[in-house]
């Protein structure tokens, strides 16, 4: 006898290969502003800051907000993520820097469970002050491995790790360095990537070319296992492979270009993977951009 297909397992039958979507403001309202901005841009997918992304301020939200939010969501069939803030750095030389990113991570992975978002994306931070590389990381074993475990209800989200574009003394930024990054977090459960095309390539990864994307994602799923990837952020790069500098483009503007974006979106790794853009331009660009992406995954 088949089984009858679960909610979510209907919902993700009749979605997309891969949602495309956007990074939506939410000054005003995650539900008033954001799901109109989104709704504008044609996504099908959207990440949310709840915290300024620049500070280290932990704010409440409004349940009223939060429900509207995860109702709309849910009725429109779109994954949502937060993006947690900027300053978060587990590999910092400095105390209250750790102490504050244990805090502003508790709380947006708080808050993603709150607005039901499927993923919470964390920078991988770098290992300042002089310190090697492997005292950085037994530092981010021993703060972030907790908060890891406390995500113990059904909805909480995941944890997906964004490398950088390889600047300074970046924990991570190739594909092979999530080995040591998962391995110092036992590669626990909860723990997903967020792949960044501008970033990987920045930080070395020719993504051009006949085989470039594929390689690159082979790299990936070679270091991390299979399922790991949870989010792509969609973005071009204004700079050369190997530039690191984290400058992000418009889709095809840029160094990565079309074709790499038809490969991402051929590649078994992705299938089901939503992309959420980061582009320059505005609600114009952002709706331009969703747009040339879905021509490309569909085309």
């Amino acid at each position: 006898m088949s089984e009858t297909p679960s909610p979510q397992d209907a919902g993700r039958s009749a979605r997309a290969r891969n949602p495309v979507g956007g990074h939506v403001p939410v000054a005003g309202g995650l539900a008033k502003t954001g799901i109109a901005y989104a709704r504008e841009m044609g996504a099908e997918a959207v990440q949310v800051f709840v915290a300024n992304p620049r500070g280290w301020a932990t704010p409440p939200g409004s349940p009223e907000q939060d429900e509207a939010f995860r109702a709309a969501c849910a009725l429109q069939d779109l994954p949502a993520y937060v993006h947690a803030p900027y300053l978060i750095n587990f590999g910092s030389h400095t105390p209250e820097t750790v102490e504050r990113s244990v805090a502003s991570l508790r709380h947006s992975l708080r808050r993603g469970r709150d607005i039901g978002a499927l993923g919470v994306v964390v920078h991988t931070g770098s290992a300042t002050g002089g310190r090697p590389r492997a005292e950085a990381l037994a530092q981010v074993r021993a703060r972030l491995l907790p908060l890891l475990d406390e995500l113990t209800h059904p909805d909480d989200p995941y944890l997906l790790l964004e490398s950088t574009a390889g600047q300074g003394a970046s924990l991570c930024s190739r594909t092979w360095d999530f080995g040591p990054y998962f391995e110092a977090l036992d590669a626990h459960p909860k723990l997903g990537v967020c792949l960044d095309t501008c970033h990987i390539f920045a930080a070395g990864h020719d993504l051009t070319g006949p085989n470039g994307m594929h390689q690159t994602l082979d790299l990936l799923v070679g270091t991390v296992g299979a399922g790991r990837l949870k989010l792509i952020h969609a973005n071009d790069s204004k700079d050369v492979v190997g530039a690191h500098k984290d400058r992000h483009a418009n889709i095809g503007a840029g160094h990565i270009g079309e074709d790499a974006f038809r490969a991402l979106m051929a590649h078994p790794a992705t299938d089901g993977v939503p992309l959420i853009i980061e582009t320059p331009g505005g609600k114009e660009g952002h709706a331009g951009d969703v747009e040339r992406l879905k021509k490309l995954r569909d085309g």
